[in-house]
């Protein structure tokens, strides 16, 4: 009989993973147990990923306000600091907030508007409509903000941002302003120290801000070395940091190559079978309610084994069914249909294929959807099928 399964995405239970922790081994032992226990076979090109939380939680990656303060007062003077376009988020810059403010006197807070740039929103296109407002020139102070839009509450969580990010900041001693804009050089009448803290246009707006003449600091160069033997991120800093405590977070994890290797090493040698390991962090999907794309961290997947390197090589099933193979019907179109496919290139570019994005953000993003951020208790994820075809069969 034909297999009938095609992708099969599981969350495996794994204890509560501290620091010190062996990761390696418990990621390798949780996988070994489930398999055993619900009776399930591995096979050459399974996936195994774990969230890079509990990579970091090993390691022991934490950072206080302290730490961040001294390293931001020791990179940008220690006074009147700009903070631009941050994400509006209580886990992912809340505390990293606090730790900033402690290590200056005044905080210009620079926020884009409509949203933020993962989609947050603060006032919606057609109130800026209704307004007349053009986001694309206007700087609004947070006088004329408040004239315009009044108290304006997330979507989801129903927090006024500005509020709470102005009371975090003067809950440090320092003092707050607050604008909004969504050019870069708008923060330069107002602060010559910069911190830019957006994410995947963080280059972008370095460049502008440093060809103006600013002394500019990205969050990611916050932490991206250790701070009175604090937790730190050589290549993101805070980038991809969570709130830990109300006064500490944890730091995205570095070093997984290391990891990821070791494990698909452990797994072979007792399964026999070529898997394929990963760490994921946030996935990109957009919702369709909050407008969310949820991508916070810097990049999917910090690390990953070398069979998840490239893009999809897929054809399109309904558009050979509705063109080359449209006069054909059950058995002969199927067969039609895996002809094609065993004769496929190694590339379908130019042909009707899939959009070819990366491997590693299409498995990443389906184990964040997975495992969930909350109360599941599945941190490592186990993925079968996902490189076969319409022709495979075992």
């Amino acid at each position: 009989m034909s297999r009938l399964f095609g992708t099969v995405s599981r969350g495996v239970r794994a204890p509560i993973i501290k620091s010190g922790d062996d990761i390696v081994k418990i990621v390798t032992d949780s996988v070994l147990e489930a398999s055993k226990v619900e009776g399930v076979s591995f096979h050459d090109k399974d996936v195994v990923a774990m969230t890079e939380a509990i990579v970091a939680r090993a390691q022991g990656n934490y950072a206080s306000i302290d730490d961040i303060a001294l390293d931001v007062k020791a990179k940008l003077g220690g006074e009147t600091v700009g903070v631009i376009f941050p994400i509006l988020s209580r886990n992912r810059f809340s505390v990293c907030l606090k730790g900033i403010a402690k290590g200056a006197k005044k905080i210009v807070l620079m926020l884009s508007y409509p949203s933020d740039e993962v989609g947050n929103h603060l006032v919606s296109l057609d109130m800026l409509d209704e307004k007349g407002v053009n986001p694309y020139t206007d700087v609004l102070t947070e006088q004329k903000y408040r004239e315009l839009f009044g108290e304006a509450k997330h979507t989801f969580t129903g927090v006024d941002y500005v509020e709470y990010y102005k009371e975090l900041v003067t809950s440090m001693g320092a003092e707050c302003e607050i604008i909004f804009a969504n050019n870069a050089k708008a923060i330069l009448p107002y602060a010559k120290n910069v911190l830019c803290c957006d994410i995947h246009t963080r280059a972008r707006t370095k460049r502008l801000l440093k060809s103006a003449g600013a002394n500019v600091c990205g969050l990611d160069e916050i932490l991206n070395a250790s701070v009175n033997g604090s937790g730190y991120n050589e290549e993101y800093g805070l980038l991809g940091s969570n709130k830990s405590t109300e006064e500490s977070v944890k730091l995205f994890p570095r070093d997984c190559q290391p990891i990821v290797d070791a494990i698909q090493e452990n797994l072979y040698k007792a399964t026999g079978k070529k898997i394929e390991v990963m760490v994921y962090g946030d996935g990109a999907f957009k919702d369709p309610v909050g407008k969310i794309w949820e991508l916070a961290d810097p990049v999917v997947s910090p690390a990953f084994t070398s069979g998840l390197e490239g893009t999809p090589n897929e054809l399109k099933l309904k558009y050979l069914a509705d063109n080359d193979f449209k006069d054909l019907k059950g058995e002969e179109l199927k067969q039609a249909i895996k002809n094609e496919i065993a004769k496929k290139d190694s590339t379908v570019v130019g042909q009707m294929g899939t959009t070819p994005r990366r491997l590693t953000d299409l498995i990443g993003s389906l184990c964040d959807l997975t495992s969930g951020s909350g109360d599941k208790g599945t941190p490592i994820i186990w993925i079968q099928g996902y490189f076969d075809n319409y022709t495979t069969e075992y």
